[in-house]
């Protein structure tokens, strides 16, 4: 659509690239090309505005096929305006002066134009063919068909229309002919998932098998390597028990020999003190033996120096053994502390030892 702005009485036309603009005034043509920008005077102008892009024109339509039976083609056709001059003059792209806007609609009529030459050779070529061979290959045979049937239609060039491609996107036929014409594939495709599915269960009972043989050897592998280790373990606890044993006997004869040694050593010591002892006994009795037989001879010195005194005094013999037996008593009476001397006792021992005088005197 044409962007017009008003200005005093004036308009001003701005086009774009893609849109062809024809001008006339009383007649005569006084712009025409694309992208144009002018002013112009609303009540004496006549305005075209042709689009010059290309253009998509999507179109769905049933065809019959050889078999009778309804299809439904989906197809788009891309054309566009080659010559606008003949366009705007066989179909109407004249526009309002004040608004831009087409006052006809000229791309509906080239719509069902292109969309019933289209239908009709599409429709001519499924006439033909069977529905599984249209299914199949019909798309190409329909697209090769409506091409060259609008290439070949006089009507386009006439108008100014030239066709760029055509597209057939799918061919479908009716839902319940569909599902039955599905049936047989989608039994062959759940076959297919069928013995794929016993296959991998077949693999998979395979697989466990394996596992479970595997698992099998592993335990007796595992049982065997369990049994050896009991044996070694019994072998390494009987060698331990024997070098024990071996080193109790080691330990048994080192102790019994320093047993020994201590014995031999304690009967050398033993002796040795015996021996010491017995020395010391012995010189003990000889000092001993030394010193009574000193003893007794200073005794007896002293004994017979005493009677030779004794003698010399005048004693006699009797008296002097009884004294001698005195003194030995009186040595060996007990320690006496005090003694009482009544004057009976006293004078009874003074009239004695009176009376013992060596010369008889008084």
């Amino acid at each position: 659509m044409a962007d017009i702005t008003r200005r005093l009485g004036w308009r001003h036309l701005r086009g774009v690239p893609a849109a062809h603009i024809r001008h006339h005034r009383s007649g005569t043509l006084l712009h025409d090309g694309p992208g144009l920008s002018f002013w112009f005077r609303p009540l004496t102008a006549a305005l075209s505005e042709v689009p010059v892009d290309d253009r998509e024109l999507a179109m769905t339509f049933h065809a019959r096929t050889h078999d009778f039976q309804d299809v439904a083609v989906t197809a788009t056709v891309t054309y566009r305006i080659a010559d606008p001059a003949t366009a705007a003059a066989r179909l109407d792209f004249s526009v309002d002066p004040d608004t831009g806007v087409w006052r006809g609609a000229p791309l509906e009529q080239l719509g069902t134009l292109l969309t019933e030459t289209a239908q009709q050779h599409a429709l001519d070529v499924l006439a033909r063919t069977p529905l599984a061979a249209a299914l199949v290959d019909g798309a190409a045979a329909v697209r090769e068909r409506v091409t060259a049937g609008l290439g070949a239609e006089p009507r386009l060039p006439a108008t100014g229309i030239e066709v760029v491609a055509v597209r057939v996107m799918a061919l479908r036929p009716e839902p319940e002919v569909e599902r039955a014409l599905r049936t047989p594939a989608r039994e062959q495709i759940q076959q297919e998932a069928d013995r794929a599915t016993y296959e991998r269960r077949a693999v998979a009972v395979e697989r466990e098998r394996a596992i479970a043989e595997n698992e099998l050897a592993s335990r007796i592998e595992l049982a065997r390597r369990e049994e050896r280790l009991v044996e070694q373990r019994g072998t390494n606890a009987r060698r331990e028990a024997e070098e024990e044993a071996a080193a109790d006997a080691v330990r048994a004869q080192a102790e019994a020999a320093r047993s020994v040694k201590l014995a031999e050593a304690e009967a050398t010591r033993t002796a040795r003190l015996a021996e010491a002892e017995a020395e010391r006994t012995v010189r003990i009795a000889r000092a001993e033996a030394e010193a009574a037989r000193e003893t007794g001879e200073a005794r007896a010195e002293e004994r017979a120096a005493w009677l030779r005194v004794h003698a010399e005094a005048g004693v006699d013999g009797a008296e002097a053994l009884r004294a001698l037996t005195a003194a030995r008593l009186a040595e060996n009476l007990p320690r006496i502390d005090s003694v009482t001397v009544s004057p009976d006792v006293l004078t009874g021992l003074l009239a004695r030892l009176t009376h013992a005088t060596p010369d008889g005197t008084r």
